[in-house]
């Protein structure tokens, strides 16, 4: 049988579903075809009576993800439905998909561009100590198109998403 995922983990204990994102030389980036396991692996989840709780992290304490792998930025407008500008890098969890499971971001260390994206489209955010956040896309003139500029607000005070937006840096 051949593999399903190779980019990423995907178990399932009890009722809750886990998925690892398995980059760890990158700091757990995703990259195009990291994106389309994401969207696979939680439409197999929200379609799975079996799964209640979804729970998605990173390999090793260093990254839960630094976002998009920008290596890969001139070969992800390539193949048959390439991207239109970042339209198609965070599919999955952050856009265009419907999800009405529970959803934990089990952050690990750096949560950075669209990793604190995705994080902030799960329901709940659970951090370790040393965990780092930031968009830091205003620093290359790019935009947090994953949603993060809508849900950071949300999420922690404004004067403090806006420091985080505007400045691009960490916290």
């Amino acid at each position: 049988m051949a593999k399903k995922y190779n980019k990423i983990i995907y178990e399932k204990q009890d009722r809750i579903a886990i998925i690892t994102i398995n980059r760890p030389e990158v700091r757990n980036a995703v990259d195009p075809e990291t994106i389309d396991e994401l969207t696979r692996a939680w439409a197999e989840f929200r379609d799975d009576p079996k799964m209640w709780v979804g729970i998605i992290t990173g390999t090793g304490d260093r990254a839960f993800s630094a976002g998009f792998d920008l290596s890969t930025l001139g070969t992800a407008f390539q193949g048959e439905e390439p991207m239109a500008g970042h339209g198609r890098i965070w599919y999955g969890l952050t856009k265009g998909l419907e999800l009405w499971k529970p959803t934990i971001a089990a952050i690990n260390g750096y949560a950075v561009g669209g990793g604190l994206e995705l994080a902030l489209a799960c329901d709940l955010r659970i951090a370790a100590e040393h965990a780092t956040f930031g968009l830091p896309e205003v620093r290359w003139n790019l935009i947090a198109a994953g949603r993060g500029l809508a849900r950071l607000p949300r999420a922690i005070p404004l004067a403090k998403a806006m420091e985080i937006i505007l400045l691009g840096e960490r916290i």
